[in-house]
């Protein structure tokens, strides 16, 4: 594939996200992502991403003259637009990225293209140029989403809601929401997989490991944990609920198996 050269329409937008940072640009009326640091953001390589896109007839792959912030220069970047890069980001392994960026990954993955179109359509994230009536839309949206957290209390974990709430409040203001560690939900086939146990033995343990998590869990707070929805294997599915509190039993749980960290 040899990418296509074209002009963009206006200014590199940084879109803040989970603690990075996402260039994006309007090329013939569609935001599009610049490829370089968004994929750096995950602390891979750039060029074998790069390479790999040039050898798929789906991907849209564009190469621009433009100065990015913090670049005194006009200079030539390659960009992306964003289903291509929702498809790059699809054939990434988690396991090939760092335990510290994995989140990022996984937000990449889930929010990054409603947080683009929500900058450049609808003045979210919040671009500087929203009208009232962008940021009236988006008031609502918030106060609609927060409605729906107020309506599962009692029905699902109190330390996903507040999860949920601070990054509805987060996308509301157009800033990064604060997190408390502790109350970072945490299931079990992301702690086997952060572990280092491989797929296939994680798929023999993992029923045994949330069986015995259960119990432990009961046992210290004399209740079972409530259900909260996760995302496993790209399925949605109802998990028992646990956050960072609990890593003490996952790591009692884990040991009494005789599992071993690599």
């Amino acid at each position: 594939m040899v990418p296509q050269i074209t002009q963009p329409t206006a200014e590199v937008a940084t879109i803040p996200f989970h603690g990075s940072d996402i260039l994006a640009v309007h090329i013939d009326g569609k935001p599009n992502v610049l490829l370089k640091p968004f994929i750096e953001s995950l602390g891979i390589a750039y060029q074998p991403q790069h390479r790999k896109l040039m050898n798929k007839s789906w991907a849209s792959v564009t190469t621009t003259v433009m100065q990015v912030p913090g670049d005194g220069q006009r200079r030539e970047h390659t960009i992306v637009d964003v289903r291509t890069a929702l498809m790059l980001l699809a054939t990434i392994d988690e396991s090939r990225v760092s335990e510290q960026r994995r989140p990022l990954l996984i937000a990449y993955q889930s929010e990054v293209a409603d947080v683009i179109e929500a900058y450049f359509s609808q003045g979210g994230a919040i671009n500087p140029n929203a009208t009232i009536d962008q940021l009236d839309v988006l008031a609502r949206r918030a106060q609609a989403q927060a409605g729906v957290l107020a309506a599962l209390k009692g029905i699902v974990d109190d330390a996903y809601l507040e999860v949920q709430g601070r990054f509805v409040i987060g996308q509301a203001l157009g800033i990064e929401p604060e997190l408390d560690t502790a109350t970072i939900p945490q299931d079990v086939e992301s702690y086997l997989r952060d572990t280092g146990i491989g797929g296939v033995e994680r798929s023999r343990v993992r029923s045994q490991f949330g069986k015995r998590l259960k119990g432990a869990y009961v046992a210290k707070h004399g209740r079972e944990p409530l259900k909260v929805p996760r995302t496993i294997n790209g399925v949605v599915t109802e998990v028992n609920g646990y956050t960072r509190q609990d890593l003490a039993l996952f790591d009692q749980v884990f040991d009494a198996m005789g599992l071993v960290r690599s």
